[in-house]
């Protein structure tokens, strides 16, 4: 594993290599005006949201690392202490990219990029209409930290008012729909992702109810040929071992059978043969089928 310590290679580098380390983060797409009525808006994928109650965004606006200069969405913020956070979605990715560029402080990225300018409720600043989410916010606090190209100034934003488009919140849930959000985050150098369809996956744990944890688990699920870090952590998120009755109902199963036939003894073969078993009872979704699966080695050994 390579180690790199800041300040021995170029910040140039560093950038980089943290922000394809740090990945995906979500794109907070900025919107501020400056004293003459210039609208600008501005990504930025240094953000994420860090309180609910009260309900508070954060994002940094950083010097170039080029050049040490800073950015108008910076210049506006400390004007007027007002941003709206608009997210982006994939419908509107190359327009952010447009919006990303370096213009004239006197020309807006509104008329660059093609969005439309929606006016807010609480704020000057307006909102993005085409993005499927916008945060109204009054900015709190701007932490700078430091002086040199690629220091960052931490913008502290309040959320005033949150509006969402009616077509990403599934009625049955009251909630968002990810697939209908389609959200885009950001990778290092020119690489994005899109959060939607085979990327989405879900994965419940109660962070309330104590699971076992793989310092219960049994030395040969531990060392298996066969299960994956993944798949172990799945049997060691369970709250119990099988039950008895489980076991011995698998233990009479034809495909238990098939193994116990192909192998002479209770060795490394069979053993790999329940926890295959066990790995394909995980890939359906039956975690406590393929626990006990995996236990039946006990039962017979």
């Amino acid at each position: 594993m390579r180690s790199i310590i800041p300040g021995e290679i170029e910040t140039k580098d560093l950038h980089q290599f943290i922000l394809g380390a740090v990945a995906p983060r979500p794109i907070a797409f900025v919107s501020t005006i400056d004293d003459k009525g210039i609208a600008n808006i501005a990504p930025y994928s240094f953000f994420n949201a860090f309180s609910s109650n009260p309900p508070v965004l954060v994002f940094s606006s950083n010097r170039r690392v080029a050049d040490n200069t800073t950015k108008d969405t910076l210049h506006n913020v400390q004007l007027n202490q007002e941003v709206v956070v608009n997210v982006v979605n994939y419908d509107i990715v190359r327009q952010m990219a447009l919006a990303s560029i370096s213009y004239p402080s006197d020309i807006s990225e509104f008329a660059k990029s093609g969005l439309t300018p929606l006016a807010s409720d609480e704020v000057k600043p307006f909102r993005i209409k085409e993005s499927p989410a916008h945060f109204e916010c009054k900015v709190s606090e701007i932490i700078t930290l430091g002086e040199h190209g690629g220091a960052g100034h931490l913008i502290i934003c309040n959320v005033l008012k949150m509006h969402v488009s009616e077509a990403v919140i599934d009625a049955d849930t009251n909630r968002i729909n990810p697939h209908k959000i389609d959200l885009v985050g950001r990778m290092g150098r020119s690489h994005y992702v899109r959060a939607s369809g085979d990327n989405i996956f879900d994965l419940y744990q109660s962070v309330l109810k104590p699971a076992l944890g793989f310092d219960e688990l049994p030395p040969h699920i531990l060392n298996s040929n066969v299960l994956t870090g993944n798949d172990i952590a799945q049997l060691a998120g369970l709250y119990e071992y099988p039950k008895d009755e489980l076991i011995h109902e698998l233990l009479m199963t034809e495909e238990i059978q098939e193994v116990l036939i192909s192998s002479e003894a209770p060795d490394d073969t069979m053993l790999d043969g329940l926890h295959k078993l066990a790995k394909k009872a995980l890939n359906e979704g039956n975690a406590e089928r393929a626990f006990g699966l995996a236990m039946v080695f006990e039962a017979i050994g």
